[in-house]
């Protein structure tokens, strides 16, 4: 197999120097505007050009992280986004909006691009679905393990990509709803509020339990595949990812180092556990595998800690005036910076070490005179969360002109005497340049040119980004040239060579008319009631829907067993049935599927695209869920396109969003879901079996889902109950529902026919209560006000709008670079950009 990309994170210039001078193939950096980090530092088109030259020039790839959901009223500004960037010639975009994927395809057919993580994509089924979309490569879910991995790579000839470094999400990327939940701030537009890092109290069957240091339940700690490349190289993985464009440069060296040595054998086995106790001196929460070798409840998770602190020392043994004794076997020096922390109450203190001295039992640290000494008791634990000697070296890696990384050229020199000298440079790359002396060629009376002469002028190439590999010499008879000739042609041969490494040929751009579609004239059909919809979770909430003007019952259980019995109720009832497939499909989970092809209901409620694929050809009715995330018309008419009959939208809209979606596209094919509980997470970690039992997985953790009712409760008091899925992965949900009853009207003026209750634990006369509710607000007997007034009484922390009513925009939220005027402080501000990228 041949040795995977190495794919470093850019936020800043220093990261960029950080992972071209420490062995990066590509690089990704967040698209202006619109990227999956919104805190990170606004890019300005100068700037990006400027970035994309420098890689660029070092034989770097650049990808642009465009991996967020685009809203309906944003594709005007992202043709035009696009129009400005495409010139750049970015090597590829990586995106998470279906819609966006194909915009990008039908403006610039010839620009590459990737399917993001926030796709969600963890199975070869979806790949084979997207294929129109002309995606060449697809970045995996962190959740699939590297037996997953192979079984998707023996199934496709796509390029895959893999997290192997770097924060976890515990959520499902593309399907995590909580930061919008909780706080109107979506992890699909880059605003994630980090909700999984707070800590929660665990509420079982009602009562809290006493978790004692254990606070942060949904918190991973970080990855650390190191020792699992030899097996991903093994199996044809074309790109190894490093997460971390919030990071630091010194964090981005560290990594993409290691890993480039890892990919290329140079760094065996016996030193992996070294390394990557060298990188969490950097930035760690504690390293485990994650998910490469499939699900550990007990260990993805370190429930004490949800912040760097670094590698732990060990146990404070003995405190005295002047200073603290650990047990520690890893070495500390003058500078480093240590934590004590005491889990059972939180309390964590941190200094620089003054003086560090081996002792028999460990290390005695002291500390400056205005450490709180006192605060620091026997018994703590001490980590070393930071490394002043480490940072210089990993610094130096990009700032060291002798150690940054060179293109070796070999020069072919020819010629005679009388006429002119020839000199043709080649870099690895295939790139060539030559140029011939303006003088010619004189017969030599001493000091003749020869191979190691011409190296040595030629091979002045400390100014630029080239170095010497070797001068094939094939000049005739002794010739003497002057140095300044040499030096000349040397000039130009790197000029030309800089220029070419920067070049990309012009890319053919069609115009925003060409590219979006005209919006829909469908006339919403006058006088039909739309149908309600209702979902169940429980297989007892049936007994209350009996004799209500329902369209189809939605069945979305933990067993499958369960379904056959309850389909045959709901038709008995007079409804049509309809089975909810899991969110989540990876290799080796369609028995599920299976199941619901078996028993025929009147449709499917689909939820991811792997699904979809293996349904389609099915003949069932199938209806799009909103975790496919269809957030603007094109990706509402391509997912239509692929068989579905109706299409919830993503819950990521707001109600100005909705409305928007509705006038663009037919709206009698959606269905808005009018009153539901948000579901937050959506995690691989099971908080049943990490919390309620000693097992790492469903094979030994005695399923605590069956017997116990489970909620985690947040500083704020709120409730989120948790609920297991069909392939045991937890749905944490928000505690108080959402309701769009003041929409309800405007959407049925757009045509909208559709509309779901989403049942979760309410008993069945509760659940019957709310349907009722909805179906005199939809025949026109109540308004809205009075049907959330009824749904209040069965709410225990009441209804609310949630984040439909949020209208606050997205936005980047850190300051615009100004890297270009340090540029301008360094290098000729009267070069061009390429020029000034070559100058660095």
């Amino acid at each position: 197999m041949g040795t995977p990309e190495i794919l470093s994170p850019v936020g800043t210039w220093d990261m960029l120097r950080a992972a071209v001078h420490n062995g990066a193939d590509a690089v990704y950096i967040g698209m202006p505007g619109f990227n999956a980090r919104g805190r990170a530092a606004t890019l300005e088109t100068a700037e990006l050009r400027a970035m994309i030259d420098y890689a660029h020039l070092y034989g770097v790839k650049v990808f642009l992280a465009f991996n967020i959901l685009i809203f309906e009223r944003e594709l005007p500004d992202i043709v035009d986004a696009l129009h400005e960037v495409l010139p750049l010639r970015p090597d590829a975009f990586i995106v998470q909006d279906i819609g966006l994927a194909r915009l990008i395809r039908r403006m610039a057919p010839e620009q590459e691009v990737h399917a993001s993580t926030q796709m969600t994509v963890t199975n070869a089924e979806a790949i084979e679905l997207t294929e129109d979309l002309g995606m060449r490569r697809y970045v995996l879910g962190r959740e699939v393990s590297i037996s997953e991995m192979g079984r998707i790579r023996a199934a496709t000839t796509k390029e895959l990509e893999v997290f192997v470094h770097g924060a976890l999400c515990v959520s499902y990327s593309g399907q995590c709803l909580t930061s919008e939940s909780l706080g109107g701030r979506s992890a699909n537009r880059g605003q994630c509020a980090q909700s999984c890092r707070l800590d929660y109290d665990l509420i079982v069957d009602g009562e809290a339990r006493d978790m004692g240091e254990r606070r942060y339940l949904v918190s991973p700690q970080d990855l650390c595949g190191l020792a699992d490349v030899p097996r991903l190289v093994e199996l044809g993985i074309e790109s190894l990812k490093i997460e971390g464009r919030l990071k630091s440069p010194e964090y981005v060296a560290g990594a993409t180092q290691a890993y480039k040595e890892r990919s290329l054998g140079l760094l065996p086995d016996s030193e992996v556990g070294q390394r990557s106790l060298e990188l969490g001196r950097v930035y760690s929460r504690g390293f485990f595998s994650g998910w490469l070798d499939g699900v550990n409840h007990q260990k993805l998770v370190d429930p004490r800690i949800s912040s760097h602190h670094g590698i732990p020392l060990g146990e404070v043994l003995r405190v005295g005036k002047d200073g603290v004794l650990v047990g520690s076997i890893e070495p500390v020096v003058a500078g480093d910076g240590v934590v004590f922390r005491r889990f059972s109450d939180g309390l964590a203190v941190g200094a620089t070490v003054h003086t560090a001295a081996r002792e028999r039992m460990g290390w005695r640290l002291t500390f400056d005179r205005a450490f709180p000494l006192h605060h620091v008791v026997p018994g703590m634990e001490a980590f070393l969360n930071s490394s002043p000697r480490l940072g210089a070296e990993l610094r130096g890696s990009f700032t060291d002109r002798q150690r940054m990384k060179r293109i070796p050229l070999v020069f072919s020199v020819s010629g005679e005497a009388g006429g002119p000298l020839t000199v043709e440079a080649r870099d690895p790359d295939g790139n060539s340049a030559a140029a011939t002396s303006a003088a010619a060629l004189q017969p030599a009376q001493r000091a003749p040119l020869s191979e190691e002469s011409l190296a040595e002028e030629l091979g002045a190439l400390a100014g630029t980004v080239f170095s010497l590999a070797r001068v094939e010499s094939s000049v005739k008879g002794a010739c003497f040239l002057h140095n300044r000739e040499l030096k000349e042609i040397r000039r130009n041969i790197t000029a030309e060579l800089t220029q070419l490494r920067i070049a990309r040929p012009a890319i053919a751009i069609r115009s925003a008319r060409e590219c979006l579609p005209e919006r829909s004239s469908v006339q919403p059909a006058s006088g039909v009631l739309p149908v309600l919809n209702v979902l169940v979770r429980e297989i007892d909430q049936l007994e209350g829907l009996s004799s209500l003007p329902i369209g189809t019952v939605y069945l979305d259980f933990e067993f499958g067993k369960e379904y056959g019995p309850a389909a045959e109720r709901v038709r008995a009832m007079g409804y049509q049935v309809g089975i909810a497939t899991t969110r989540i499909l990876k290799p080796g989970e369609l028995a599920h599927l299976k199941v619901i092809e078996r028993l025929r209901p009147d449709c499917v409620l689909v939820r991811n695209l792997g699904a979809l694929r293996f349904l389609k050809e099915s003949g069932l009715r199938l209806i799009g869920d909103f975790s496919l995330n269809a957030a603007n018309s094109l990706s509402v008419a391509w997912l239509l396109e692929k068989g579905l009959q109706r299409l919830a939208p993503s819950y990521d809209l707001n109600a100005e969003q909705l409305l928007e979606l509705a006038r663009a596209t037919d709206a009698s094919r959606l269905e808005v879901t009018a009153h539901h509980y948000i579901p937050a997470f959506h995690m691989e970690h099971c908080v049943f079996a990490a919390f309620l039992s000693a097992g790492s997985s469903y094979r030994d953790c005695g399923r605590p889902c069956e017997r116990h009712r489970v909620a985690l409760r947040d500083k704020q008091g709120a409730l989120h109950p948790l609920k297991a899925d069909a392939e045991c992965r937890n749905t944490m949900f928000n505690g108080v529902p959402q309701s769009a009853a003041k929409l309800i009207p405007e959407l049925r003026e757009l045509g909208v026919a559709a509309f779901r209750i989403e049942g979760l634990f309410e008993d069945a006369g509760s659940l019957r209560r709310k349907v009722s509710a909805y179906a005199s607000l939809l025949c026109g007997e109540s308004g809205a006000l009075e049907a959330i007034a009824a749904l209040g009484i069965d709410e225990k922390y009441g209804v609310t709008d949630g984040q439909l009513y949020n209208i606050r925009a997205y936005r980047d939220r850190k300051k615009p670079f100004t890297a270009l005027n340090e540029l301008e402080g360094s290098v000729d501000p009267g070069l061009s950009v390429a020029a000034r990228a070559g100058a660095l």
